[in-house]
């Protein structure tokens, strides 16, 4: 349990939790789960593309990541937002797909942006998550005044002066730092979860944003560490398990909350 690859993983997953409970937080409370999951799978075809062209896929991955972010936001903006976000995503998965086909030799690191290595991260990719997780944080830091009312109240932020959509575009890159930071080490698709899941059974049971932040950041926390250990024991995928217990942290919340409103009322 704590061999020297297993204490990287430890490392590694407590970053990405970190990560995902404070950009998860904002994404439920924005009503952004759509958006969320279509900036992580999209990036993967960055990735294929890097390996194409002989760089490294966490450039293929940020640029892209980056790109279809930004892009939703500003065409998102004269169309329903949806459809944006889902045609981004499905032309991003399909350049993806293009790229490998171009590529004389399979890469299994770029297969495992799908699903993850959280066991098999290096120490030196340790220190680039580490630094992209701090720009991340910072970035949420700079603007989480003016995020947090634009994400209760566009309306009302706009008319004290917040200027709604250049949040709207940091934010999107606030999901692209984050999705970069992440993808590389727990996939794409565990990286939605993380993103939904406990933040949204924190927002059921905080009564602050506050307490709700802090909450999604210990309930993802919980989620990590508890799925590497599972995965280790059992030798079954780490994916499994934290999709497992982050619907099962919003399903005791919902209850929670529903016997709470019994009992107050």
């Amino acid at each position: 349990m704590f061999a020297p690859y297993l204490m990287t993983a430890w490392a590694g997953g407590t970053i990405v939790a970190v990560v995902a409970g404070v950009v998860g937080f904002f994404v439920v409370l924005r009503g952004n789960a759509f958006f969320a999951h279509a900036v992580p799978h999209g990036a993967f075809a960055g990735a294929a593309g890097a390996v194409l062209i002989g760089v490294n896929p966490l450039v293929g991955l940020g640029v892209f990541a980056a790109g279809g972010a930004v892009g939703i936001v500003l065409l998102g903006r004269r169309a329903r937002h949806d459809v944006v976000t889902a045609l981004t995503l499905v032309t991003m998965l399909a350049l993806g797909a293009l790229f490998l086909s171009r590529s004389r030799e399979y890469s299994a690191q770029v297969f495992a942006l799908l699903f993850g290595q959280i066991l098999g991260v290096s120490p030196d990719e340790l220190l680039t998550m580490g630094l992209l997780a701090l720009m991340c944080l910072a970035l949420v830091a700079l603007i989480v005044r003016p995020l947090l009312l634009a994400s209760l109240s566009p309306a009302l932020a706009a008319s004290r002066g917040v200027r709604v959509r250049g949040v709207d575009l940091v934010f999107a890159l606030v999901v692209a730092a984050a999705t970069t930071v992440s993808v590389p080490m727990v996939g794409a698709l565990l990286m939605f979860a993380l993103l939904i899941g406990p933040p949204a059974a924190a927002q059921m049971l905080a009564r602050t944003p506050g307490g709700g932040l802090a909450l999604s950041v210990a309930l993802t926390l919980v989620t990590v560490w508890a799925s590497i250990a599972l995965a280790v024991t059992t030798d079954l995928p780490i994916g499994f398990f934290a999709t497992a217990i982050g619907a099962l942290m919003y399903a005791g919340a919902r209850v929670w909350t529903r016997v709470r409103g019994r009992r107050v009322g």
